[in-house]
């Protein structure tokens, strides 16, 4: 079976690097396919944690080919900051291929990002400042920049000044910042030409030729379903297809050829940045859940949003994404609860939502209807077969695969690596 997407159920932050090295050894490539350095992962191998915001975490894996796709916007200082900081810890990157048509976030896309935030005051959508936005509108409005464009001076010179031409006007009349030089620029995106060429292929061939030949290809994808451009919560939203749709279109390989979609989602729920989180919680309650989750963002050191689990959100991501399995992730966290309220439903204004309302207004009002779970005690971190578990946790898990549509196939116990349940195979 040579295509699994892996894909975010509810905000980002579910643990997908996680799931990624679960897979490990088993996978032949693992490809990003949307995003940027906006979407952390984090990895802990050991005693050895690493974090990772541009690279697909499957880079850590020996013998799997890495990719970063298409539809990935890709920031060159900061992809070659966390190559040497791989590279500096014995970790083998020379394998990274680089789609030719990703394309490439500049400075001046970072400077706009954080004065147009700025700008927005009260509005503002809680972006990470790192310029993905900017870039993924230049790529909508067809003055981008591909990683290919870097090995042509003359035609990189003039995407340059014709993207600078509107935009120097907008930083030095609108927002009072000095003009960006074209020169600044070119320099900037030549200087890491030579590195990048060896990387740099038509991905999309590559990996259809992978899987022609039987090998198989895991689609990591950054951020999460509510988090989708389309189908997340607008305008507090990524700037990019975060669903198992765009494992298709970010990297160049046909819908036909993605087997399993793995949906990730969290025993409870977090949320980085603004936008209607009906769960969230600003209690004790979720005081407990944000330190002893340790929910702190990966990439912005940012403390997250929490709130119990949501049974809705988590029926949405398998209808959206066509989920075959769910990783439920972190259930050792709720270890010591007396209750474990979870969302089944909402009320808005008095009428019952069960599903998620199209309307974004309606979801902002949405209150959580909670069904009450009985806690349990133990310590969970050291199980590893389900049985195994404590009876009140095995049925707060039935509970939530009965609500979510889809089975969940394995369940993370803990921060290692090997702190994992498997019920279902994700391979197979």
């Amino acid at each position: 079976m040579p295509g699994i997407v892996i894909v975010g159920v509810q905000w980002g932050d579910e643990g997908k690097g996680k799931a990624t090295d679960l897979l490990g050894s088993r996978i032949d490539w693992v490809v990003k396919f949307n995003g940027g350095n906006n979407a952390g992962h984090t990895v802990v191998i050991g005693d050895e944690k690493y974090a990772l915001h541009l690279l697909p975490s499957g880079i850590l894996t020996p013998g799997v080919t890495p990719v970063i796709g298409n539809g990935v916007v890709v920031d060159l200082e900061v992809l070659f900051h966390e190559i040497e900081a791989l590279n500096a810890r014995g970790l083998d990157t020379s394998n990274l291929k680089v789609s030719a048509n990703a394309h490439v976030i500049t400075q001046y896309h970072r400077t706009l990002d954080k004065v147009t935030e700025r700008f927005l005051g009260k509005r503002m959508i809680g972006t990470t400042g790192r310029g993905i936005g900017p870039a993924y509108a230049d790529k909508i409005n067809r003055v981008g920049i591909r990683i290919q464009d870097l090995f042509d001076e003359n035609i990189l010179r003039q995407k340059v000044e014709g993207a600078l031409d509107q935009k120097n006007h907008l930083l030095v009349k609108v927002f009072n910042r000095r003009a960006i030089a074209v020169d600044e620029i070119v320099d900037d995106l030549l200087s890491y030409a030579e590195r990048l060429r060896p990387m740099v292929a038509d991905t999309g061939l590559l990996l259809s030729e992978a899987m022609d030949r039987g090998e198989t290809v895991l689609f990591e994808g950054g951020q999460a379903t509510m988090l989708d451009i389309d189908h997340g919560t607008y305008p507090f939203v990524t700037s990019s297809s975060a669903t198992a749709g765009g494992a298709a279109t970010g990297s160049g390989v046909a819908p036909n050829k993605l087997d399993r979609i793995v949906g990730i989602v969290k025993a409870y729920t977090t949320r980085v940045g603004s936008g209607p989180f009906p769960t969230e919680l600003f209690d004790a309650s979720g005081e407990f859940l944000r330190s002893r989750g340790f929910e702190f963002g990966t990439t912005t050191g940012r403390p997250r949003r929490v709130g119990w689990y949501d049974a809705p959100i988590t029926r949405y991501a398998t209808r959206i994404n066509g989920l075959t399995d769910i990783v439920l992730t972190k259930l050792d966290i709720l270890t010591g609860l007396a209750t474990i309220p979870v969302c089944v439903a909402y009320d808005v204004d008095g009428v019952r939502f069960d599903e998620v309302p199209v309307n974004q207004s309606d979801f902002h009002h949405a209150v959580p209807i909670y069904e009450e779970f009985p806690g349990w005690q133990e310590d969970i971190t050291g199980v590893r077969r389900f049985e195994d578990l404590p009876i009140r946790a095995q049925e707060y898990v039935l509970a939530l695969e009965a609500m979510s549509g889809s089975r969940i196939s394995v369940i993370g116990v803990g921060a290692d690596r090997e702190a994992v349940i498997v019920r279902h195979d994700l391979v197979d």
